[in-house]
């Protein structure tokens, strides 16, 4: 069967990645290369200082770099099958995927520390404070610089002015800015803890530290789980634009008697939507009314005649 070229105009890409996924991968594996380099440097440098606090750090940051990798991987596999039929809905949720696979693997790791921070409470050991609090330093160092790489371009926040409240975030971006940012608050941590413990002999508050950071760590692996989870499933939480669909389309007594409305990626959501008329128009018209509602880039209408209308 040859291809009717009439047709061209019905038809439509599948492509629902960010407009700024290209520079978003390139910015995700520099940050990677640094962050595994630290990670490196801190687990080695806590299990040859002896500081439980540096190497939760490290730990910490390997979850990072196992996170970081699985979102630039994320970035390559959704760029490189943006066009592939086998998505129905293009690729744009490679990186929800990554990073709810991240918030796993945050938590077990938070977990980990938090039991190798209770048996240095009970069994303490000997620090090398001087050596240990030059690492965290340059781990703290790494972590502002990754978050910096990572930041919001504020080029890109202008661009996204004036939307209806529509979600352009590339959560596989965000996830891994605030992710870093946590990891610096961590680092900030454990020179707190190695500082109390070198100038007060309290030895405790190295492990101490470490179970504080296994707490930040597993709020963030919450937040991560529920966010990432929530666009996995289709959740809606943009009421506004829900209402703004309704709105245009509830005319002359025409009444939305179904709509579905979800995420496809970042910038793009797809609404599925039934419509009841005493007078039905064709699908046509009725999407005529939505098309300026930003990123509401894939649409289908089915118009159903109301029972007994003439």
């Amino acid at each position: 069967m040859t291809h009717d070229h009439s047709l061209d105009g019905f038809t439509h890409p599948h492509v629902f990645l960010g407009r700024h996924h290209a520079a978003n991968e390139r910015r995700m594996l520099v940050v990677v290369a640094l962050t595994a380099a630290m990670m490196v440097a801190e687990i080695g440098g806590g299990a040859i200082f002896g500081s439980m606090a540096l190497i939760a750090d490290g730990l910490h940051m390997s979850t990072h770099v196992a996170a970081l990798g699985v979102a630039a991987l994320a970035y390559a596999y959704a760029r490189r099958h943006a066009n592939d039929p086998r998505f129905a809905f293009g690729t744009g949720k490679f990186g929800d995927l990554a990073a709810f696979a991240s918030g796993l693997v945050l938590a077990m790791v938070a977990l980990f520390i938090g039991y190798e921070s209770v048996m240095r409470l009970i069994a303490p050991r000997s620090i090398a404070y001087n050596e240990a609090l030059g690492i965290a330093v340059l781990g703290l160092c790494v972590n502002l610089a990754s978050a910096w790489l990572l930041r919001d371009d504020p080029r890109h926040e202008r661009a996204s002015r004036g939307d209806h409240r529509h979600d352009h975030t590339d959560h596989n971006l965000r996830a891994a800015y605030v992710h870093v940012l946590a990891d610096a608050a961590t680092s900030l941590l454990a020179v707190g803890g190695l500082l109390l413990a070198r100038n007060f002999g309290l030895v405790f508050m190295d492990p101490a530290v470490g179970l504080i950071g296994m707490g930040v760590i597993l709020s963030w692996a919450y937040g991560l789980l529920r966010d990432a989870g929530g666009v996995l499933l289709d959740v809606t939480s943009d009421d506004r634009l829900r209402e703004a669909i309704k709105a245009r389309l509830e005319t002359e007594g025409d009444f939305v008697s179904d709509l579905h409305l979800w995420r496809l990626g970042p910038g793009h959501r797809a609404a599925v939507i039934s419509i009841v008329s005493d007078h039905p128009k064709s699908p046509q018209e009725h999407k005529a009314r939505l098309a300026d509602l930003p990123g509401l880039s894939h649409v289908t209408i089915e118009v159903l005649r109301c029972p007994g209308a003439r």
